[in-house]
């Protein structure tokens, strides 16, 4: 049959309108286009219809589903009313009453479990669950819906339309654990689950064979009103959907122990391995992977060995099957079950069951613990929690092991497994509970009920058929294998060591049947220890003995039968109830090996009341409160008061309050009174019948303590146990001595307790409480400060620490201070008072007196020298009663400083060592500093002689003595006629604070002649006894300058007379004065011009000038006889000095010169020859004066000769002495060679003069006063360094001379300034420069010269740690507050100073380093490239240079490139130094090659002089020769005729 598809639509359209006006509530999403000419129907596998309907393709009573569009592009895949959910009305009477949450949930998963079932193993079988806050789905792989009939997804929402429980009949039988999962029975699970879990279900699913995934949606508000239609949708799969159901089907919908079966399976024997039938997943979460649970839990805790399994088969008798099988029974023929029973031991003293319980968090215990779970299908019914069956439950149990069965059949829990025969609750949680099945399951054991008469039960162990009776034994047996192999009960073995009793006697009182029993104190169970003297409560009906009331006792012994290895055996414990005294309890003896154990009147009861949680142990404060109660029914203790005392005659009443030192009571009285008594009046009290009759004794026991809040320091002081005794008729009198008994009693302040006890009664003992105050007569003080030192320490004008002092009476009892008193501080020592401490403050509190802010000020420190250890009392103002502190008292910190004597009197001269001169340093209460105290001193114009140097210390009497330590460095300067001192300063520092300063206290000098100075001279006398003084400025002689070498005093007058004067002469001072008993006077007839001198002290001069004259003599004829005249007394320096030649210099041998004093002829010297005499005599002489000329001249060519020799030794000599000191000095020599070749420069000339003439030898003040160039005061550590250093010093600076002061500048200026002598010159012979002198030429050029004393020196810190005593400057900081980069530091101390310049000092004691580098160089700085030292301006303040060049001056100036430099610091990198016995021995060599040098140069000096000398007579011999001729010749001519005469 065929339709128009227009047809078709209209007919749908008037349908479409007539419903929809029907329901009046739906909603229309938007408008049908029904004008469209673009209809189509698309039918569920996409198959698309236009121009005609064909209904043959239609099957009857089937569901098809046509899509209708009309064109649109927004097509809707969700349709309301899709499917109809109408249940049967049967069906609604079977709804579960109780639905939860977790079986709602199971009831979801075991439709998806059901579905994945029949997956083959290609696609597996997959459950997932995804719980979110608002949303749970649940997923699973299985065969999936369509709206087919036989899959229609309607049958999963309608209820009674499920097919699942016609599968039922398939899971009857079959193999344990009976994995069949077919649970449907009623078929509403799904959607009454679903709408149990929220308001809205959304199922969506899809078979393999479909094209379009189906969905249905469930709303319980609508189905809830009776709607039973809902919508539904067609849609596309998913990419999530698809993926985890490759294969094409799907349905979406706690977990792991209900599943357990399905999610791990450990029974497959044949494997031998655990299987995975199910993947279930929980939020992502595969359940296999998970670890916990009850099921793993309880697995983990079980033992190792055999489980008891049975194999259970139920059915009804085939004439009885009619009764419970109806047409709508569920009830079926035939049902199986598995048994299994799993022991849990006891481990460690503990059970496991216990440990199960404590991991699950369960609110079950021990006992209420389910001893059964059962399992439908392999699924887990989690309400079938039951007890123990039939069978299993063994506490009736009658034996020997009775006992031991009943405890252990507590550890045992029964698993199992049903098949689909069991029928469960509605709600699949429990076991139908009226099932006959489930009613014979729980019988298990007994005689079978009446409604199981029709009913077959057959039982199957290890397979094999037995009976109830049977299954009884076997179980039983099973118990004690596992408990014998398995169980650790700590009641075997107990905590301690046993004590063993064998074959007791008294085993009915012990309540044990074995021969051997062991005896603890300690014992472990259920994890907690139980111990001897434990105190504990059996509840009532706990056992024997403990029926009607609860038993508060002691626990004294634990009692456990056979020995530990044993099993089986009764644990009992033994007790003494609160109403025994100990002696009444277990008594355990042994004796000669025997153990014995006496009960007494203790209970024994089982341990297992423990177990049973029928004993409890009992807190301090329950045991307490239970004795009370007790003892309130019993006897009770009165002390008898003053009044009843009195009536017996007795002095017994004990006071309430007393003063300390109260006499006690003579005795104290004390009766029994019934359980009845109530007090009234004493005359009644008295009466017999209100004072128990007792034999028993009573004791009293006195104890002491404080106060009554220390309850831990209690003293006992007294205890005495004494009978009953009879007074006046009255019985039962207990009269305690006091008096005699306790002497010294009530002295001690506090509480005395008196307690009374009846002995082995329970009676309720008495206290009576004394309270005892202190005296109130005050007896001393004490301090009570805790942490007190040994020795308080506390320095003058500073604070005492706070003193706490308590006041105690007469008998050691604290009692208050008086808050009036008056307190009064001082210092004292065992010799009296030494100061009162006037300012403090006293506070009163809690019976305290605190002293404090007690301010220590005194002067009288030096009294407590040197320990400073004193007392310090505090005292009332009486000083009746005081408290003693040792302490001590140190001075204060420097304050002043004096000096004694307070100037330098008479003792600032010019080498002099102050003798006395001693620094007191006092703190500012006038104290001597204490020992030790540092300070720093500055000294200008002093040296100190010991090697201390500046930084000094106070001794033990506070002061530092300098006495024969200053010695006076400055020399003379001239102030007018008088010379004094130059600056002297002497200061003393402390914390950079000057304390003291003494300035320029200066003694003034001069040098003056006392004697009488003649005015003029006779030429050739002498001066005789010329007195020479020094004075001061009164004129007063100044005895100190005193000759004596012993002592180290060198005081001497020189005098020098210029050319007249070959060497100075010396004369010693004496008590300040000196005479020179005879001067001579030259035969000079000129003035006479001497200085003299002192020989230290060159300042010190006078200058003395004398005319000189000749006498009247007679006037000669001729100047010849005149002149010879003088020959004939020749003068000192005609004789020969040819003996003190040497005649070897070194190794070189000098030829010795022969010589004989040549003498004039007679007839020469006296006259000239007359005319008359003989020509023959005066040829004579000329004869003679020619043999004198020739011997004068042949000395003059033998010193010529000799003067040869010594000039080459002498080239020679300083040529090695040259190569020596270049070895020790090898990075010098290159600059000196370089020096000494700039010719006619005073850098030239000293640097000669230090190569050749040692310093130890120079023995005059201008040798001693040159330091050398400043070139060559030390080395640098790089050639880079040494290049820029001479740059930016030039070449003047380099080779500037540094000498110690300006006079010895002005020396040197002269020296090298003076025109050049001849060669053989006569040349001051003393001069220790002579000889190069004789070589040098004037200097040409400007010379700069350094005067060392008149330097301003660097006033900073040194690096006292570096032995080239740098100078302490701090490093430049950018603004940023970092040094800069490159900065390798400060130029004057990247120079070291050479070994012996190092020492070199200023009269002051500045070294070099701080005076002449610190005047060239400052705080010039030293960069790596010029780009650090241009980085860094803004730290530069004097200057900076860089390593490749760079200048940066000080004015701001800069300078880059390389300069020419000719004079460089010497570099001491990479050379190999000598050792140190290398350069002793080179050095000793050095000064050899110096001597050698020396006497060359003196052997030189003296062939000058006596070549000078022979040239002189030589030429004096010739002229004289040369006048005698002539003189012989006018003789001739005037004796011959004239020819005018003759003709």
């Amino acid at each position: 049959m065929k339709m128009p598809f227009r047809d078709f639509i209209e007919r749908v359209e008037k349908e479409y309108i007539r419903t929809w006006k029907q329901s009046g509530s739906l909603k229309r999403k938007r408008e049908i286009n029904w004008k469209s000419g673009s209809f189509l129907l698309v039918d569920a596998y996409d198959v698309k219809i236009q121009n005609v309907v064909n209904f043959k393709n239609f099957k009857p009573q089937e569901c098809h589903i046509l899509r209708l569009q009309d064109g649109l592009e927004d097509s809707t895949t969700t349709f309301e009313n899709m499917w109809d959910l109408t249940p049967d009305t049967d069906l609604l009477k079977e709804l579960p009453q109780e639905y939860t949450f977790e079986t709602a949930l199971a009831d979801l998963i075991d439709n998806s479990l059901q579905a994945v079932w029949s997956n083959d193993r290609r696609h597996g079988r997959h459950i997932s669950v995804v719980a979110e806050e608002d949303m749970i789905s649940i997923f699973d792989n299985g065969s999936g819906m369509d709206a087919s009939d036989e899959n229609c997804i309607v049958k999963w929402g309608k209820m009674g339309a499920s097919l699942h429980r016609s599968y039922k009949e398939q899971a009857i039988g079959g193999n344990p654990p009976y994995l069949k999962p077919f649970f449907g029975m009623f078929g509403y699970g799904g959607p009454i689950a679903s709408m149990q879990l929220g308001r809205r279900a959304l199922v969506s699913s899809k078979t393999k064979d479909s094209k379009k995934v189906y969905t249905l949606n469930l709303d319980r508000k609508a189905l809830l009103s009776g709607s039973w239609k809902t919508r539904g949708s067609m849609r596309d799969s998913e990419e999530d959907e698809i993926s985890r159901a490759p294969h094409g089907s799907f349905t979406k919908c706690k977990l792991k122990d209900i599943y357990f079966p399905y999610i791990q399976y450990d029974e497959d024997t044949k494997k031998g391995k655990t299987i995975m039938p199910v993947k279930f997943e929980v939020n992502g979460v595969d359940l296999a992977e998970v670890e916990g649970g009850e099921i793993a839990i309880t697995n983990m805790h079980s033992c190792n060995g055999p489980d008891f399994v049975l194999q259970l088969q139920f059915s009804f008798k085939k004439d009885n099957m009619s009764k419970y099988k109806s047409p709508d029974s569920k009830t079926c023929c035939e049902a199986n079950a598995r048994l299994k029973c799993v022991y849990f031991p006891i481990e460690q003293g503990k059970e496991n069951i216990d440990k199960i319980l404590e991991k699950l968090g369960t609110r079950e215990n021990f006992e209420t613990f389910s001893r059964v779970s059962i399992r439908r299908l392999g699924r887990l019914l989690p309400d079938a929690r039951w007890g123990l069956l039939s069978f299993m439950d063994l506490k009736q149990k009658r034996g020997t092991t009775a006992q031991l069965l009943k405890k252990c059949c507590m550890r045992v829990k029964c698993f199992i497994e049903t098949d689909a025969g069991f029928n469960p609750t509605s709600s699949k949680t429990d076991l139908a509970h009226h099932s006959p099945y489930t009613t014979a399951l729980r019988n298990l054991g007994n005689k079978p009920l009446e409604n199981e008469n029709d009913m077959n039960v057959q039982l199957y162990k290890d397979g094999n058929l037995i009976s109830p009776s049977q299954l009884k034994k076997e179980y039983e047996d099973w118990i004690i294998e596992m408990h014998a192999q398995y169980d650790h009960d700590e009641a075997d073995c107990g905590e301690d060591q046993p004590v063993f009793l064998v074959s007791p006697a008294n085993k009915k009182a012990l309540r044990i049947s074995s021969e051997v029993a062991r005896v603890h104190k300690s014992l472990m169970r259920h994890g907690r220890t139980w111990k001897c003297g434990q105190r504990i409560k059996i509840l009532k009906g706990a056992c024997v003995g403990v029926q009607s009331n609860n038993v508060y006792a002691t626990i004294e012994y634990f009692l456990l039968e056979g020995l530990q290895d044993e099993s089986g055996g009764e644990a009992r414990i033994l007790c003494r109830p609160s109403s025994l005294p100990d002696e009444k309890g277990c008594i355990l003896s042994v004796n000669d090996g025997n153990t014995k154990l006496e009960m007494g009147e203790s209970l024994s009861v089982p341990l297992s009341v423990i177990d049973a949680g029928k004993c409890i142990a009992v807190g301090r404060t329950e045991w307490e409160d239970h004795i009370e109660r007790r003892r309130q029914k019993s006897p009770s203790i009165e002390v008898l008061d003053a009044e009843q005392c009195q009536e017996l005659e007795l002095d017994g009443a004990l006071p309430v309050d007393a003063r300390a030192g109260k006499v006690p009571q003579e005795e104290i009285v004390a009766v029994v009174r019934p359980g009845n008594y109530v007090y009234s009046s004493s005359s009644k009290s008295l009466d017999q019948k209100y004072i128990v009759k007792s034999n028993l004794e009573m004791s009293m026991e006195v104890s002491f303590r404080g106060n009554a809040n220390e309850l831990q320091n209690v003293r006992h002081i007294y205890l005495v146990r004494i009978g009953p005794k009879s007074l006046k008729g009255i019985q039962g009198l207990y009269v305690f001595p006091v008096k005699h008994k306790l002497l010294g009693f009530f002295q001690s302040a506090g509480i005395y307790t008196f307690s009374f006890h009846l002995n082995e009664s329970d009676c309720k003992s008495a206290e009576k409480r004394v309270r005892v105050k202190p005296s109130s007569k005050v007896g001393k003080w004490v301090l009570l400060n805790d942490d007190q030192p040994p020795l308080y320490q506390v320095r003058v004008g500073s604070v005492f620490p706070p003193l706490s002092i308590a006041c105690y009476d007469v008998y050691d009892n604290q009692i208050p201070f008086a808050t009036t008193l008056e307190v009064a501080v001082k210092v004292q020592t065992d010799e009296g008072l030494l100061f009162h401490v006037e300012k403090f403050t006293k506070e009163f509190s809690n019976h305290t007196l605190t002293v404090k802010d007690m301010m220590m000020e005194s002067s009288e420190l030096d009294n407590l020298r040197p320990t400073y250890e004193a007392t310090l009392v505090v005292s009332s103002e009486d000083e009746n009663i005081s408290v003693l502190v040792p302490c001590k008292v140190d001075p204060g910190p420097l304050q002043t400083v004096k000096a004694i004597p307070p100037i330098f009197k008479n003792q600032v001269l010019p080498g002099y060592t102050i003798q006395e001169f001693i620094l007191e340093m006092f703190d500012q209460y006038g104290n001597h500093v204490i020992e030790g105290t540092e300070v720093q001193l500055n000294v200008e114009g002093f040296s100190i002689q010991d090697r201390l140097g500046t930084t000094r210390k106070a001794d033990h009497h506070g002061c530092i003595d300098l006495g024969g330590l200053l010695k006076v460095t400055a020399g003379y300067e001239k102030n007018g006629m008088y010379f004094h001192l130059s600056a002297l300063s002497f200061s003393v520092y402390y914390n950079n604070d000057v304390l003291l300063m003494l300035q320029s206290q200066t003694e003034k000098r001069v040098l003056k002649i006392s004697s009488k100075v003649p005015e003029v001279c006779v030429v050739g006398t002498q001066m005789e006894n010329l007195v020479f003084e020094i004075v001061n400025s009164e004129g007063v002689v100044d005895d100190t300058f005193h000759h004596e070498e012993k002592s180290g005093q060198l005081h001497m007058l020189t005098i020098k007379a210029g050319s007249f004067m070959e060497e100075s002469l010396r004369f010693t001072f004496k008590h300040g004065r000196c005479t020179v008993t005879g001067l001579s006077v030259p035969e000079v007839e000129e003035s006479f011009n001497f200085v003299a001198a002192h020989s230290y002290y060159p300042e010190l001069h006078v200058n003395v000038e004398v005319p000189v004259v000749r006498p009247v003599k007679e006037k000669y004829d001729h100047l010849l006889i005149k002149k010879e005249k003088q020959v004939e007394s020749p003068t000192p320096w005609d004789v020969s000095p040819l003996h003190e030649l040497p005649q070897q210099v070194g190794n070189i041998r000098i030829p010795k010169v022969e010589h004989q004093e040549f003498q004039y002829p007679s007839s020469i010297g006296n006259t000239f020859p007359s005319p008359e005499s003989s020509c023959l005599l005066q040829l004579e002489n000329v004869k003679e004066l020619k043999n004198i000329m020739h011997q004068h001249g042949l000395c003059v060519g033998d010193v010529e000769e000799k003067l040869k020799i010594l000039e080459k030794e002498k080239e020679k000599a300083k040529q090695e002495l040259s190569d020596l000191q270049g070895s020790i000095e090898p990075h010098k020599v290159e600059s000196i060679n370089r020096i000494e070749s700039m010719n006619h420069s005073a850098a030239a000339i000293i640097c000669t003069l230090f190569r050749e003439v040692s310093f130890e030898e120079a023995n005059n003040q201008f040798m001693e006063d040159v330091i050398g160039l400043v070139a060559l005061l030390g080395t640098v550590g790089s050639s880079n360094l040494s290049r820029i250093l001479a740059e930016y010093l030039g070449k003047d600076q380099m080779l500037a001379i540094v000498c110690r002061s300006f006079e010895a500048a002005g020396a040197l200026e002269k020296f090298v300034q003076k025109p050049k002598k001849p060669m053989y010159g006569e040349v001051d012979s003393m001069h220790a420069l002579s000889e190069p002198a004789l070589l040098q030429e004037p200097t040409l050029g400007r010379s700069f010269v350094i005067c060392l004393e008149d330097i301003r020196p660097y006033s900073g810190h040194f690096d006292h740690s570096d032995p080239q005593r740098k100078l302490a400057l701090p490093d430049p900081v950018l603004p940023s507050g970092m040094t800069p980069d490159g900065f390798l530091g400060y130029a004057v101390n990247m120079v070291d100073l050479d070994s012996h310049h190092i020492h070199t000092v200023t009269s002051a004691g500045h070294g070099l380093r701080e005076t002449v580098l610190y005047c060239l160089l400052g705080e010039l700085q030293v960069y790596k490239t010029r780009e650090d030292m241009l980085a860094a301006r803004a730290c530069i303040k004097h200057g900076a240079i860089s390593l490749d060049g760079g200048i940066l001056k000080q004015n701001g100036v800069t300078s880059f490139g390389v300069g020419n430099v000719e004079i460089c610091f010497p570099v001491a990198e990479n050379l190999e130094q000598p050792t140190s016995t290398n350069v002793v021995e080179v050095e000793k060599q050095i000064e050899e090659k110096k001597s050698k040098l020396k006497m060359i140069n003196k052997a030189i000096e003296l062939a000058n002089k006596l070549h000078g000398k022979s040239v002189k007579r030589f030429k004096r011999t010739k002229k004289s020769m040369h006048k005698l001729l002539e003189n012989i010749r006018r003789s001739s001519q005037e004796q011959s005729p004239s020819p005018m005469k003759e003709g």
